[in-house]
């Protein structure tokens, strides 16, 4: 067995650890991480990258099957699914190597392995066998397991028929059917990708719209673009059960009125949440503290136990790597005693990268108004853009919800081409307490799709002078 003795040992290397022990070591501080699979964690290697790579390729499908309407005759065009597939998985083995490039250029210590905690300052490390490798002393210990998908009872995952999303990111063949339970990001976006291939998609969703945490009319402009696009949407439907049966599998729902029915599919996809890696870590031996399933820390992300501190998804959502990132920046630099402010929650955009896409931050116009805030609504459709007309993508909007007394953007919701990209501008200007007429005001290249956020801006105040 080996024996180290660091200030810092992070525990996972996925978008939170990673991060985390590379801004320690650069810090200064000797710094050792643990991961039991690859480095990046589900991120880089099952969920945010490779499905975006896997997203890109859709979109392309749907441009060759519209391909006429930008001036190309294109016949027989044959897809090969397989190489759709390796592209991806090319691109997740690309982001694992390039975060271990960044361990040797910054000294943090790769071991593999599982991590638990035999106090609050030692680790003990396990290899795949349940062998003993290592054991490490540490000032300071950063749990950063993350999150897997959310099993719920009478869905079953046999990851044959009823899959989780890495399933959906691996297989072989195209399914001809696909049942989604759930709406969220990675059930629509596994919905669109699918169907862009020619599966017959049904989207099953408990609440009344897709995408629920979303703004209500940007939940309904996906919907009619989803229909548009063939898919079949069931909201206010709970899934009962799934089971394999043959060669696919039955899938049985019932809606708001209690009326139960059987869908039937080659495969399903559980895409319901997620749920927090806290087992095996010896959280019960120290003390920690977990609620609902996720570590408790407060806002330096610090646990009870002094000396432990735990990041990213296993830390409660949101469950998005650019919040697990800052919270491992946030976490070192407090621990390296840098003067650190705790992170605005508030102000952590979220993005959904089907097509149209989906981008927002802040607060949605409902609840806005619960707040008790009086507010002016920008509203600017993407079919009064000259860009957007340019690159024949006039789907969705842009959706400013601005505080009427003081003029602060409240919110930012979007829905159409690249507003994953354009909701940076509203991060930025919240941070810095811009109001909607410095929006207004700053000049924005023309034509660009960043228009439509001024233009939403200017359309609150009636100020707008293309729509």
């Amino acid at each position: 067995m080996n024996s180290h003795s660091v200030d810092v040992v992070v525990v996972g290397a996925g978008p939170g650890g990673y991060v985390a022990a590379i801004r320690a070591a650069q810090l200064g501080m000797k710094t050792i991480c643990i991961e039991r699979d690859r480095l990046g964690g589900v991120c880089l290697n099952w969920g945010c990258i490779p499905s975006k790579a896997l997203l890109k390729s859709a979109e392309y499908k749907q441009f060759l099957d519209h391909a006429g309407d930008y001036g190309f005759k294109l016949e027989n065009v044959a897809v090969e699914f397989d190489k759709v597939i390796a592209r991806s998985r090319a691109v997740a083995d690309r982001m694992n190597n390039g975060v271990a490039f960044l361990f040797k250029k910054y000294k943090v210590q790769h071991i593999a392995g599982s991590g638990k905690l035999l106090d609050a300052r030692t680790v003990e490390v396990t290899d795949s066998n349940g062998n003993v490798t290592d054991r490490i002393t540490a000032k300071h210990v950063i749990i950063a397991t993350g999150a897997r998908t959310r099993v719920i009872p009478g869905i079953e995952v046999d990851r044959k028929r009823v899959w989780t999303s890495t399933e959906a990111m691996l297989s072989p063949s195209i399914p001809s059917t696909m049942v989604v339970i759930g709406s969220g990001a990675i059930g629509v976006e596994f919905a669109y990708f699918y169907n862009a291939f020619g599966t017959k998609v049904t989207i099953v969703e408990m609440m009344p719209t897709l995408v629920p945490n979303e703004d209500e009319e940007i939940a309904r402009e996906l919907e009619r673009s989803f229909k548009k696009q063939g898919m079949t949407i069931m909201t206010k439907t709970k899934v009962v059960s799934t089971r394999s049966v043959g060669d696919g599998v039955e899938v049985v729902v019932e809606s708001a009125d209690g009326k139960q029915q059987t869908l039937r599919a080659d495969v399903a996809l559980n895409a319901v949440g997620v749920q927090g890696n806290i087992e095996h870590l010896g959280l019960e031996t120290v003390g920690v503290t977990v609620e609902r399933g996720w570590i408790k820390v407060d806002q330096y992300m610090r646990t009870n136990v002094e000396g432990v501190y735990a990041i990213g998804d296993i830390a409660g959502p949101p469950w998005l790597a650019h919040k697990a990132s800052a919270e491992g920046i946030l976490c070192v630099e407090n621990i390296a005693g840098l003067d650190v402010h705790p992170l605005d929650y508030g102000n952590i955009p979220g993005c959904t990268y089907c097509q149209p896409q989906i981008a927002s931050i802040g607060l949605t116009e409902k609840k806005a108004r619960e707040a008790g805030y009086q507010v002016k609504i920008g509203k600017f459709p993407f079919t009064a853009s000259g860009k957007a007309w340019g690159i024949g993508k006039t789907e969705g909007f842009v959706k400013l919800v601005i505080d009427a007394k003081y003029g602060e953007v409240l919110g930012a919701h979007m829905i159409g081409p690249d507003v994953t990209e354009l909701i940076a501008e509203i991060g930025v200007a919240r941070s810095l307490d811009a109001t909607a007429h410095t929006l207004i005001k700053t000049i924005h290249a023309h034509p660009t799709l960043s228009e439509a956020v001024m233009e939403s801006a200017a359309t609150a105040y009636g100020e707008s002078v293309n729509f």
